[in-house]
């Protein structure tokens, strides 16, 4: 099983990506499902039952369970990949990631634990983050 991450754009933080997610979710007339869209749907199997990890503000925050795809096509004829996701995310450790575009494969070897319940979900100060950017960290 493999993972795969992409960017929340415009997302604050994992409360908001719930919000976010809720809003289209109603919009399409389905309350209760969530999903992600891409342009190109990930071709390995092994991708259904992983884990979609969202990096939000520069830091991998949450995951969500991959549960499967559908296509669509949008208003200019264009197709395009709506990835269904589990209903809530998943808490992870904050993990520096840097921005890229569309998604990518994640190894699970590479993907943040989970966060242990009671652990802090914010992010470092931003003076460490700035230091680790300053060392090409992040």
């Amino acid at each position: 099983m493999i993972h795969v991450i992409k960017l929340a754009v415009g997302v604050r933080d994992p409360e908001h990506l719930v919000e976010v997610q809720t809003m289209w979710a109603k919009r399409r007339g389905k309350p209760s499902a969530r999903r992600a869209y891409t342009r190109r749907k990930p071709t390995r199997e092994d991708v259904v039952g992983g884990s979609l990890y969202w990096v939000i503000q520069g830091l991998i925050r949450c995951r969500q369970e991959i549960l499967g795809f559908d296509s669509a096509v949008d208003d200019e004829g264009q197709p395009y990949c709506l990835i269904k996701l589990a209903p809530k995310p998943v808490l992870t450790v904050p993990t520096p990631r840097r921005p890229f575009q569309g998604w990518r494969y994640l190894d699970p070897k590479e993907a943040p634990a989970d966060l242990a319940p009671g652990a802090s979900a914010e992010p470092p100060p931003e003076e460490m983050l700035k230091e680790l950017r300053n060392l090409g960290l992040l």
